[in-house]
């Protein structure tokens, strides 16, 4: 196909299709002539990706072509998920308040997910800065009820497929973690008005 039926049939203008070109998220096509190039389905598939990628996970070109990189490298998709997910980071950085944490939790295999217990590790410091204090048995309580909503989460990532394995990790978590905020404000507002508001 064409690039204008590359854009019809993909939503995408042709001048953002042109831009990933260049920006080398989105492969050549193959030449047909000297100022034409043929596109086939699989970049109909990997311009689909990019765009979940920029517009529903919000990753600027240069992260997307490092994930676009980090899929197509073959490995195990356990290190792809890391890697994508940015797990993989500073794993050997101390994070005394996220691993006693995420130990007392029962998540001892986490040492090397330095991303996320990065994360948590200031999350916690500035918990203690501001003098407010969170009980270690709420915190474990809290980690009690993430732990149901990963598992859910994880059982849901595709085994056989890297780069919709990406996207499930990258967008759904861009997507499903305002989803998971919102719950807990209306959370909020339900049990307050049964605690706060006198029976009629």
């Amino acid at each position: 196909m064409r690039i204008s039926e590359l854009s019809r049939r993909s939503g995408v203008p042709v001048a953002t299709i042109k831009y990933y070109l260049r920006e080398g998220v989105l492969s050549p096509g193959e030449l047909s002539s000297r100022t034409q190039a043929s596109y086939d389905e699989s970049h109909l598939k990997r311009l689909a990706l990019v765009r979940a990628l920029v517009d529903s996970a919000g990753l600027s070109i240069a992260r997307t072509k490092e994930v676009l990189a980090a899929i197509d490298r073959p490995q195990p998709l356990l290190d792809l998920l890391a890697s994508v997910t940015g797990a993989d980071e500073d794993g050997d950085v101390e994070r005394p308040r996220a691993r006693a944490v995420a130990d007392a939790a029962g998540w001892g295999d986490v040492e090397t997910c330095g991303g996320p217990m990065g994360r948590l590790e200031e999350s916690l410091v500035a918990l203690e800065s501001a003098g407010f204090d969170v009980s270690e048995e709420q915190l474990l309580a809290l980690a009690e009820l993430m732990d149901g909503v990963a598992e859910r989460e994880v059982a849901g990532i595709p085994a056989d497929d890297a780069a919709a394995a990406a996207e499930y990790v990258l967008v759904g978590t861009a997507l499903v973690a305002p989803v998971l905020l919102a719950l807990r404000e209306v959370g909020h507002v339900h049990h307050s008005v049964r605690r706060f508001v006198a029976p009629r």
